[in-house]
């Protein structure tokens, strides 16, 4: 036997049906965009159903003296005590880098590529550590959770710090100041 001759006899056939691979592929590709879009409509659908929260506030011109400062991460926003029903209206649903700032006004909300808001003190309602908010769970404490009301809605809003050993002095100040401002109406 010829050995060029077996050698070629091993080789696989080539692939001659192209048409049916392509046609697989555009599938799979027309598959995967109508996923993303039917993902996107429903982001829209959800901020449409949360139409009837307010707009953000925003800090006022003069913060004061700051008690406490961090940057971190905003995992997003959900209606209190409810921690997979993500709020999107107002940006509320965009995770982004944060740069947060308490102070006796309120907490200042400064996020980078996102819309930045504020909490004034008197709509704070506290602050916990936890392990998850909608679409981000973490090791139990590893999420700084503060409630705040905005209108008629209560909102648990979700920070992760750079440093996470700053958390529990976080929610010590933020309830320190709801109590405060609590007990002066």
């Amino acid at each position: 036997m010829n050995p060029a001759w077996t050698a070629a006899q091993q080789q696989s056939a080539e692939v001659t049906d192209w048409a049916a691979r392509i046609a697989w592929l555009a599938g799979l590709l027309l598959f995967v965009a109508l996923l993303y879009w039917l993902m996107r409509q429903g982001w829209k659908w959800r901020g449409a159903l949360q139409s009837d929260l307010p707009a953000l506030h925003r800090a006022p011109g003069a913060l004061g003296e700051p008690k406490l400062t961090m940057t971190g991460r905003y995992h997003g926003s959900t209606t209190a005590g409810q921690w997979l029903d993500r709020i999107v209206a107002h940006g509320l649903g965009t995770r982004s880098r944060v740069e947060l700032t308490l102070t006796d006004e309120g907490l200042n909300v400064v996020r980078p590529g996102a819309a930045d808001f504020f909490v004034p003190a008197t709509a704070l309602r506290g602050a916990r550590l936890d392990k998850g908010i909608a679409g981000k769970v973490l090791a139990e404490g590893g999420l700084l959770v503060v409630t705040w009301e905005h209108g008629d809605r209560l909102i648990d809003s979700g920070f992760r710090s750079d440093r996470a050993a700053e958390h529990i002095a976080w929610a010590e100040a933020i309830t320190t100041l709801h109590n405060t401002t609590e007990g002066a109406r």
